[in-house]
């Protein structure tokens, strides 16, 4: 019997070990580096998709380490990012963040980007085996309000760390090259107590690995790669990815009961339950080349559309529950992006009469002429117009003199043209919740192409009140085109759906 007591408990220990070391949410390895004496673990939340993480060590320091890890092979360049946050207040030296390795021996190459548990902030590595880590001199300290959002971007051999306060854009931390970093890595989330008798714990949360293409990838010579659709509540910015998909799909919008999302995908349109599940193909009738310009009347009742005839692109509606298209627009080029709240009235930016750029228009779907609402000259560019709920204002980007894409609005009849944004970003599809309290929108480095808008960047969602005042970040993501083309508030204003994208 007694031999029976311990073989069962031998048999419940390994069991123990072997479900602490197997793959758990997006890492296929978890396990203890440098045999720490107290043995770490980690769990993970499918309904909120966050991680806990529990790990001791005597530090990550010196010519070898002693952690917990949950990481992945990572081949090539990666931009790594995450929320972080230790439970607990402790030892001061703790560290919490995003490593990578050469390898799982102890005192590998390697690099990461660390919050502390006295609030320092910083970027540390080693570059050769053995030899002991380092950190440059400019560590972040904020001891009062940590940085708790922190990336790790590789581009080749150079490695640059970079964290935020939540809301707040991304700042460059360290940026270090290691030219003995194989081109194949380990990757993923670290935990250490910098004291051997304790173990630390800590959550992790829009945890997002991202792949990114050479800059001068061609989608359309290379083929487009793949895409995450996410879900996330604007209040406490968590996010949840829905669907994933190793090609292009584009520009959610929320229907109007709330529990399902609309979005494209080779040419036609397709619903999904917000907590993921089976896609259901919208019928369109005949009109099967739509590209990502879609969009629900105020009512719940009409579809908007954007195809492609064989002229190029024009403006059609049609009934919400599916059926065949009727034309707002017989001149190409015309992209849909919004209703009026009477329901009647759609806006779309379109080129007439030879035209080198966009202008904003609008036209009844009784019928009449369509109305030019800007009038822009040869370097200015406007785009994703959309009406606010209340009817008083048409929300729009764009640029003026060469500058940087900004929000605008104006009211219905083109008058009163007014700026609301004023930064260094370049700001687009500027979308406002449905109680008109907020406005959602996507913003660019200040370094692409003058007046576009490409894919596979990295990029910020933003939110701003429609009342005034500065904008906070909602997430940073690798994508551009298809992200956030269209509204994708949900109808309680509470959640925004959008589409990131990632090599695989």
């Amino acid at each position: 019997m007694k031999n029976l007591v311990v073989l069962t408990a031998c048999l419940f220990l390994s069991g123990i070990l072997v479900a602490q070391e197997t793959s758990i949410g997006f890492f296929e390895n978890n396990k203890d580096i440098g045999n720490p004496k107290l043995t770490g673990s980690a769990t993970y939340d499918e309904g909120t998709q966050t991680y806990t993480i529990k790990g001791a060590g005597y530090n990550i320091w010196g010519p070898r380490d002693e952690h917990r890890f949950l990481f992945n092979t990572i081949k090539g360049n990666f931009i790594a990012t995450a929320n972080f946050k230790f439970e607990g207040h402790n030892e001061v030296h703790r560290k919490i963040g995003w490593m990578a390795r050469s390898s799982e021996d102890d005192n590998a190459v390697m690099v990461g980007g660390f919050l502390h548990g006295d609030g320092l902030t910083a970027g540390q590595w080693r570059e050769r085996k053995g030899a002991e880590m380092q950190n440059p001199y400019d560590d972040v300290w904020a001891p009062k309000s940590f940085y708790d959002i922190i990336q790790l971007e590789r581009k080749g051999d150079t490695f640059i760390v970079r964290a935020a306060h939540e809301g707040e854009p991304l700042q460059v931390i360290s940026t270090k090259e290691l030219r003995f970093m194989p081109e194949e890595a380990l990757l993923g989330i670290v935990i250490c107590s910098h004291d051997e008798d304790v173990i630390e714990t800590a959550q992790v949360w829009n945890v997002r690995v991202d792949q990114p293409v050479a800059e001068d990838y061609n989608p359309n010579s290379e083929g487009w790669i793949g895409c995450r659709l996410e879900t996330m509540n604007v209040f406490d910015m968590k996010r949840k990815v829905i669907y994933e998909k190793e090609s292009r799909f584009e520009a959610p919008n929320w229907m109007p009961k709330g529990d399902e999302l609309l979005f494209n995908m080779e040419g036609s349109l397709y619903t999904i339950p917000i907590d993921g599940g089976e896609l259901d193909k919208l019928n369109t009738g005949f009109a099967d080349r739509l590209n990502n310009d879609h969009c629900i009347s105020f009512n719940g009742k009409l579809l908007g559309i954007s195809h492609n005839d064989g002229e190029g692109s024009n403006v059609f509606y049609l009934p919400l529950e599916g059926g065949e298209p009727k034309a707002l627009t017989t001149t190409a080029p015309s992209y849909l992006h919004g209703w009026a709240p009477n329901n009647r009235d759609m806006v779309y930016v379109a080129k007439r009469d030879g035209s080198e750029v966009y202008d904003i228009y609008k036209k009844s779907i009784r019928g009449g002429n369509e109305t030019k609402l800007t009038s822009n000259g040869k370097l200015e560019h406007v785009d994703g117009c959309e009406y606010s709920p209340d009817g008083k204002y048409i929300y729009y980007n764009g640029s003026t003199n060469g500058g940087t894409m900004q929000l605008w609005r104006m009211r219905p009849d083109g008058s009163q043209k007014e700026q609301l944004t004023f930064d260094e970003y370049n700001d687009w599809f500027p979308h406002i919740s449905p109680d008109g309290k907020w406005i959602a929108f996507i913003s660019f480095k200040p370094d692409i192409e003058l007046n576009s808008h490409p894919s596979y960047k990295q990029v910020m969602l933003r939110l701003m009140p429609t009342s005034g005042g500065a904008p906070r970040v909602l997430a940073y993501m690798y994508g551009g085109q298809g992200t956030i083309n269209v509204n994708s508030w949900s109808p309680d204003s509470k959640h925004i759906a959008f589409v990131s994208n990632s090599k695989k």
